[in-house]
């Protein structure tokens, strides 16, 4: 165990987290062995293609594949075999009580426990509740191994979008363990990215992700909350969280106001720390007013677009943007998603465009929008009372407002991500609505 730069690493998981993993580890000069029990998406990525949407991630598996050091296998004994590590960077989706199911968490540790053929190091990457580290390895010595296997957590801080940027430029890497060998390869795996390391114990470092989601989830509520309240004294919510977050205790980042926040993490993991919460007895009310708050962002616009179009049925509403944020094609938990759904529950006809989740959101949606040519993303204003930017795609950023203003029944844009310049669409002739602000 050496992570001198010829280390073969075994990656289990073939979700975004799996994939930007392996492909950044193998780009490290190791050897990576990306395992998925899906052989449909194996056979995928052997073929050169990819199962998700994710700027740069064509580019770099391709490197790796082409270099030999990234290879991908339905074969878990293919993927352990001869490893110096294994990655565990399965799904961890929520449970019908709110906690995470650990399921695939068990399964991929039972697997590496059976076929370990040398001392490797287990370190887990999956987003788990506080303990399963301590899971992990009670399945790994109920394996009963004559080989030495410690376990780590390593928690991802991978955003969707720009996943394989934070691989290569990441904030920090934090390492939980208890075991100098383990914390030393993995110091050596991680050092050409010059990234700060922080050392703790399992449960602490598993208790650091939940945190950090739960953090950006909160401030995300607490700006869609300001902008409740400079809609109603008449501020500009942009400027108001430009002047806040200009606060170093603050920071600009992830502060704006928008349809709230969505996506495979951020709710998931809110919804687990309650359930964590509970567990030893805390009232976790930050977190459920957090969740509340974007619960409501969604209400709160569907009914602003009811009101101003003299209510929701039989109005043709045209959606931009379906995916959980730019960048990707995740519509898991997509506030835009949520949107058109409450527009449907209302009687609205909804017409849709996005530039990559189209057919993910097709098996949500079915036929009850209308999708519009990929090529022809405004072509959903057409005959609309209204037109509402969900998903602030960089191909959004410049319509052809005299062609948008020609085409709509009712000149109504509502930018539920402040995207747009007020003024400029307004001297359009097309009225103006963003989240806290006015033209």
């Amino acid at each position: 165990m050496t992570a001198a730069g010829h280390d073969r690493i075994g990656i289990f998981g073939a979700g975004y987290v799996g994939i930007v993993t392996a492909a950044g580890i193998a780009e490290l000069g190791h050897t990576a062995i990306l395992y998925d029990t899906d052989a449909a998406k194996i056979a995928l990525l052997a073929a050169g293609g990819l199962p998700i949407h994710e700027a740069g991630l064509p580019e770099l598996v391709a490197r790796g594949v082409s270099s030999g050091r990234l290879q991908f296998t339905s074969d878990p004994g293919r993927a352990v075999a001869g490893c110096s590590a294994v990655f565990i960077a399965v799904g961890t989706p929520i449970a019908d009580d709110g906690s995470a199911d650990l399921t695939n968490v068990r399964d991929a540790a039972a697997t590496i426990a059976k076929h370990l053929d040398g001392p490797a190091i287990i370190v887990n990457k999956s987003t788990v509740p506080v303990d399963t580290g301590d899971l992990v390895a009670g399945i790994v010595r109920d394996a009963r191994l004559t080989r030495r296997a410690p376990v780590v957590s390593n928690p991802e801080f991978l955003r969707e979008g720009s996943a394989v940027n934070d691989f290569f430029h990441p904030d920090r890497i934090v390492i939980g363990c208890d075991d100098a060998g383990a914390e030393a390869f993995l110091r050596v795996l991680y050092a050409p990215l010059g990234a700060p390391v922080i050392v703790t114990d399992m449960r602490t470092a598993e208790m650091i992700k939940y945190t950090a989601n739960a953090f950006l989830a909160m401030k995300v509520s607490f700006a869609n909350e300001i902008a409740a309240i400079c809609a109603g004294v008449g501020a500009d919510v942009t400027a108001v969280l430009a002047g806040a977050g200009a606060d170093a205790r603050i920071g600009p980042a992830h502060f704006g106001a928008g349809l709230g926040f969505g996506g495979s993490c951020l709710p998931k993991d809110l919804r687990a720390l309650q359930q964590i919460a509970a567990a030893v007895s805390v009232q976790p009310a930050l977190l459920e007013a957090t969740l509340a708050v974007n619960r409501r962002q969604i209400e709160r616009i569907c009914a602003r677009i009811g009101a101003l179009t003299d209510g929701l049925p039989g109005r043709r509403i045209g959606v931009l943007g379906l995916a959980f944020k730019a960048g990707t094609d995740d519509v898991r938990d997509s506030p835009a998603i949520a949107l058109i759904e409450a527009l449907l529950a209302g009687g609205a006809q909804v017409a849709v465009h996005d530039p990559a989740a189209m057919e993910n959101a097709r098996s949500l949606l079915g036929a009850r929008v209308t999708y519009a040519l990929p090529d022809d993303a405004f072509d959903v204003a057409g005959d609309a009372d209204a037109l509402v930017l969900a998903t602030d795609w960089p191909g959004y950023a410049d319509p052809d407002l005299a062609r948008l203003r020609a085409a709509m029944r009712r000149p109504l844009l509502l930018d539920a991500r402040n995207f747009y310049d007020p003024q400029r669409v307004a001297r359009a002739g097309i009225r103006y609505e963003g989240i806290g602000r006015s033209a």
